[in-house]
């Protein structure tokens, strides 16, 4: 049973992480003209919500959000369903990302394979100008060439210790921990 270390980001860290990570779209965006939020599910999709929140509140203005599923595109497919097909939950893109600055947004980058499975799922939906990555948490020990364009924390980790993400939305707490396993 993994054993919890320490909460390494609490309810007004995650805000202030997700503020700082607002006013940096915008400042590497030059505003958020042709710029859409994608959030990965699951958590990615409710920070990427979330940042849509400052965003507008911010620039006066919305940005589009969406949804990806990457179930079928990951390497490992984990979850099954009865008769063992991957569960997919589906994407929703409000609008034609051709041509469009995608923000990816999730909430660990590990390994970097998630990510990869999101650009593929992305590619096969159009033709983006130019595909962004945000992360409330970069963990370290990546597997892939993958970094993060917009950081909350970076958190050092050993491979025997795992990172937590809880959300209001799904987890009724806001907070990040370390795990040992």
């Amino acid at each position: 049973m993994p054993q919890q270390k320490a909460i390494v980001l609490d309810d007004q860290a995650i805000r202030r992480a997700l503020t700082r990570i607002a006013h940096e779209i915008i400042e590497k965006n030059k505003g958020i003209e042709n710029c859409i939020l994608i959030g990965i599910r699951t958590r990615g999709i409710y920070l990427a919500n979330r940042l849509a929140e400052r965003i507008e509140q911010i620039e006066g203005a919305k940005i589009d959000v969406g949804e990806l599923d990457i179930t079928l595109y990951r390497d490992d497919l984990t979850k099954k369903t009865e008769n063992q097909e991957p569960l997919v939950k589906g994407s929703d893109v409000p609008k034609d990302i051709n041509d469009q600055k995608v923000i990816l947004v999730d909430d660990v980058l590990y390994t970097g394979r998630t990510v990869r499975a999101a650009l593929d799922a992305l590619i096969d939906i159009g033709r983006p100008s130019q595909i962004q990555l945000a992360v409330l948490v970069d963990r370290g020990h990546r597997e892939l060439p993958i970094r993060a364009d917009y950081v909350g924390k970076n958190i050092p980790t050993s491979s025997s210790e795992k990172i937590v993400v809880e959300l209001k939305e799904v987890d009724e707490n806001d907070q990040v921990s370390i795990f040992e396993n």
